[in-house]
């Protein structure tokens, strides 16, 4: 950490900003910022549906403020939705684990909304397993302590260096919540003593980290195996954004919403729309309506035109500035900064509906499952980036596993996922957009046939002849839906830097815009875009 050169405010901002944990005061906010429009306009409006967007809205409307979704699809959630096909299937578009809260003997806290009790979520019965060329592993659901043993089993003479990077895991997450519960109070002259840990991890990769305290590269690969949960290999990725997340699953336990992603969705808007707000579907935002460089609303397809006090977009921060708005003149800095910024990995998924119990046959009971082709995670990387599925690694999950009734009786749903980048699918970009899809098809099926046979050899014999419905997800789907640049899942890569205080703000050179969700702080994956709506939300009241 370059310490002389980082003030006392930059430094805890970015710490704190970064990691999702500024602490909002609900009581201090209040419900007094009433709205002075007496037209009984909207004080907020939200362009998108993702999480991001919904968590922000709710904000306003738990405060007692008017806040207005719009969102162009014909259900709300993004990435947090499902999709129904024949044979009584229903996929979840993305979901596959995530972080809840317990509460009276119950997994139905929503991170940020506590009100919010009709979401159930249910354990996955392991953690994940992993399945390497010479390891194969189930990883305990809140058990450190077991997982740490499982490796020095595998690795005894690293046993040392694995107990003291989970120290340092841990470590990490007591010294961020240390400071935290300080309000941010501390010493300069005295932080490296106070917080040893965060004061280490400051300014590394994951990859800097690991290297600290474990030599053998077999293991540095299984220590990183789920670096496709945050889209970047240990030699890029923010040490903060790989061990806390971590550490974070392997203390509290990996969850499924019973009802799939979309009930966290619904759930969020039945909170906005009971507490005053509205959620518009199928509608289209086509520009961001200014006045003296200043946000005062929205006009929608058909030319309807709808005022405000602050916009809030979902939406990705390229389109949103590019596309929506008008204000060229006072945005080129920014943009430049946008074109900087590297855009983190799309997905190719296969959602499969299989005609017969396979999972159940073959006697398996695991629910999220890592296939590895070897141990070289910067090669792994770069084989998603070239869309390589013959020897990137790849995901599957078993949703029938995570509680029954999730596919119709006797049948198993399953999805095959790659991480993947954007570039392969630019040749078929403008045909697909234009409905022109011969070639597009016969590429995403060749894909699709590739990963299914590769998840049938190391997991799942007989999978193929089982298929009863195959449905295909590719970066350009992914576009189409959700409208993210390049088809990304997680915003903007979170390199150490672009993470923290450096990441994109929430504010924008236009005055009342703002951005809510991956592409900004604290970036992808469902509990911080709820985060990142809640802060967003923070932040307008705050300048109100």
């Amino acid at each position: 950490m370059e310490g002389s050169h980082v003030d006392r405010r930059d430094f805890i901002g970015a710490i704190l900003s970064g990691l999702g944990l500024a602490v909002l005061d609900w009581s201090v906010i209040g419900k007094a910022v009433a709205s002075d429009d007496k037209g009984g306009g909207y004080d907020a409006i939200v362009i998108g549906s993702g999480l991001g967007g919904l968590s922000c809205a709710g904000a306003f409307a738990r405060q007692g403020l008017r806040p207005l979704v719009i969102e162009k699809h014909d259900k709300p959630g993004g990435y947090a939705t499902t999709f129904a096909r024949p044979g009584g299937f229903v996929f979840d578009a993305s979901l596959h684990a995530t972080s809840a809260g317990e509460r009276n003997g119950l997994i139905n806290l929503l991170p940020g909304f506590p009100e919010i009790q009709e979401v159930e979520f249910v354990a996955h019965p392991h953690l994940y397993r992993a399945i390497f060329p010479d390891y194969d592993f189930r990883v305990p659901q809140k058990d450190v302590a077991a997982y740490t043993d499982l490796l020095s089993g595998y690795f005894p003479s690293e046993k040392a260096g694995i107990d003291s990077l989970f120290a340092d895991m841990k470590g990490l997450a007591a010294d961020i919540g240390k400071l935290s519960s300080a309000g941010g109070k501390f010493e300069m002259n005295t932080f490296p003593f106070e917080f040893p840990t965060l004061f280490k991890c400051y300014r590394i990769t994951w990859g800097e980290l690991v290297a600290m305290h474990i030599r053998d590269p077999k293991l540095v690969a299984l220590v990183s195996c789920l670096w496709g949960y945050y889209g970047l290999p240990p030699s890029k990725l923010s040490s903060f954004y790989y061990a806390l997340p971590t550490i974070g699953f392997l203390e509290g336990g990996s969850y499924y919403p019973r009802g799939k992603s979309q009930k966290i969705s619904d759930a969020l808007v039945k909170f906005i729309t009971d507490r005053g707000g509205r959620v518009m579907l199928k509608t289209k935002v086509e520009k961001i309506l200014t006045e003296d460089h200043k946000a005062v609303g929205v006009r929608v397809h058909g030319g309807e035109e709808i005022r405000c006090r602050a916009v809030i977009s979902n939406a990705n921060a390229f389109d949103t500035i590019r596309t929506l708005t008008d204000e060229k003149e006072i945005v080129q800095e920014y943009l430049a900064k946008l074109d900087q910024l590297s855009v983190s990995l799309s997905s190719f998924q296969v959602f499969l509906g299989l005609k017969l119990d396979l999972v159940g046959k073959l006697d398996l009971r695991d629910t999220e499952i890592f296939i590895g082709e070897g141990y070289d995670v910067e090669a792994d990387y770069a084989a998603c980036l070239a869309a390589d599925v013959e020897n990137c690694g790849l995901g599957v999950t078993l949703y029938d596993n995570v509680y029954k009734g999730y596919s119709p009786e006797g049948k198993n749903t399953v999805t095959v996922m790659a991480l993947q980048g954007y570039d392969h699918w630019l040749p078929y970009e403008s045909d697909y957009l234009n409905g022109k899809k011969d070639a597009y098809r016969k590429e995403k099926e060749r894909m699709a046939d590739i990963l299914i046979r590769r998840a049938e050899k190391a997991l799942l014999p007989g999978l193929m002849d089982a298929i009863e419905v195959k449905e295909i997800g590719t970066p350009l789907t992914n576009v189409r839906y959700t409208g993210n640049y390049r088809g990304a899942i997680y915003g903007f890569d979170q390199t150490v830097d672009n993470s923290g205080l450096r990441r994109l703000p929430h504010s924008t050179p236009i005055e009342n815009l703002y951005l809510a969700g991956a592409w900004t702080r604290p970036g992808g994956g469902y509990s911080a875009v709820i985060r990142s709506g809640l802060e967003c939300f923070g932040e307008v009241v705050s300048k109100w």
